[in-house]
């Protein structure tokens, strides 16, 4: 995607933190029933060889992020994926959800999971697009009615 490139953060930074907040703030605006979101993720969870974070930048200007996490030796979860109302429909999401797919390659993970919320159809689509299918949910999830989870196997 022309002009906007993608770049570590710690989930620490100022401009990590005001992403993470308008995501947790839409999420509950889509799912106010009591325990449908969750938003764990650890800063050790994104350290180098251990996973990422990625900002989508233009300039100054950040315009969203994703992350990804091992979850065990050969598999990782996608988290934290979320694009500025005011950016979507530019090709943000696809960069940073190709960044996090080389990273988890680079990291020598053999599968991604992720977990989304039934009501999220454009984000339903675009795991859909890079070829993730539904699995069953797995983790804290599996008790999350308004959970969809989805795994994707990676090739070297």
């Amino acid at each position: 995607m022309e002009g906007v490139s993608l770049v570590r953060a710690s989930l620490s930074s100022p401009v990590v933190a005001e992403l993470i907040g308008l995501l947790n703030a839409e999420l509950l605006g889509l799912y106010p029933e009591e325990g449908a979101t969750t938003f764990d993720l650890d800063a050790a969870e994104v350290e180098e060889g251990s996973g990422v974070f990625f900002l989508a930048m233009t300039g100054d200007d950040a315009l969203g992020c994703g992350a990804l996490r091992r979850l065990n030796g050969e598999e990782g979860e996608i988290k934290r994926m979320f694009v500025r109302p005011e950016a979507r429909g530019r090709g943000v999401s696809r960069l940073v959800l190709g960044g996090l797919e080389e990273e988890a390659r680079r990291l020598g993970l053999t599968r991604l999971l992720l977990e989304t919320g039934d009501r999220l159809g454009a984000a339903l689509g675009l795991y859909g697009a890079f070829g993730f299918t539904r699995c069953p949910c797995f983790g804290s999830y599996a008790t999350k009615p308004l959970s969809v989870c989805m795994s994707k196997e990676l090739e070297p």
